[in-house]
């Protein structure tokens, strides 16, 4: 038992080396994950500044220290995507079929993908806690946020990154997962991640208040902005559980269903 464990531990490394790389190396995959929210970022950041003075805006120093959770996870959303349209590529090349046959865990193999994807996330959290620091923003309650920040950043990246790989494995086309790239940026501005909810006006506001990137959203946000609340980050916690735990029941089914037509 232990030997298998091990071995597919060994598994999951090597794919998830392989998986970073892959992304690394492959410009169209990367470009989504660092330039569209940076370039987002800039202009929302030099466009909307003013914002911070309206009544009702969340006490912050800087509208920068504001948008910057809301741009790690539209980062971390896009890599969930892009890590399931490489996904996708494999299972179309017949790559992935050639691990499912071999004597490894088939659960491994999805494994090794979401590792990357968790590695890519907290990769993403990096740059952008450093692109904040650079231009003004300020953590208020310092390194320990930031640690967290990275820990709370990757596992959302693999929550968000197991429904795109359902998706990849119930499709096995990379096109059908790239058509799901809209609804991202959808379910992302019905959340507060570029504007605070209350705010908004109905029903985009009503969505926010209970839309589980909200949650997430404000789990990264509040140590940036404001300091700990037990209460929000047991949410984002939750949210990240919730969704993680829905992507991976989805992969088990499209597992089971791969089984079932002899794929």
């Amino acid at each position: 038992m232990t030997g298998r464990l091990a071995a597919n531990a060994r598994v999951v490394a090597a794919l998830g080396t392989r998986s970073v790389r892959q992304t690394l190396r492959r410009p169209q995959l990367l470009a989504p994950l660092i330039l569209f929210p940076t370039a987002l970022l800039a202009i929302q950041t030099a466009g909307a500044g003013r914002a911070v003075d309206l009544p009702g805006f969340p006490p912050v120093d800087n509208f920068l220290s504001f948008m910057l959770a809301g741009s790690i996870v539209q980062s971390v959303m896009f890599t969930g995507n892009s890590g399931a349209i490489a996904f996708a590529i494999d299972i179309e090349m017949g790559f992935t079929d050639r691990l499912f046959a071999a004597p490894i865990s088939r659960y491994a193999v999805v494994l090794g993908r979401l590792a990357a994807t968790a590695t890519l996330g907290a990769m993403i959290a990096v740059y952008f806690i450093v692109l904040g620091l650079i231009f003004g923003a300020e953590i208020k309650e310092g390194l320990p946020a930031a640690i967290w920040i990275v820990v709370l950043t990757s596992t959302s990246a693999l929550a968000f990154g197991s429904i795109g790989a359902a998706i990849a494995l119930r499709t096995n086309s990379a096109s059908v997962v790239q058509g799901i790239f809209p609804l991202v940026f959808v379910i992302l501005f019905l959340s507060d991640a570029f504007f605070p909810a209350n705010l908004m006006l109905d029903p985009a506001a009503w969505i926010a208040q209970y839309n589980p990137l909200s949650f997430i959203v404000n789990g990264i946000r509040e140590p940036v902005i404001d300091g700990w609340h037990l209460t929000t980050q047991l949410k984002a916690i939750a949210s990240v559980i919730g969704i993680g735990a829905f992507g991976l029941l989805l992969c088990e089914g499209a597992l089971r269903g791969r089984v079932r037509r002899g794929v």
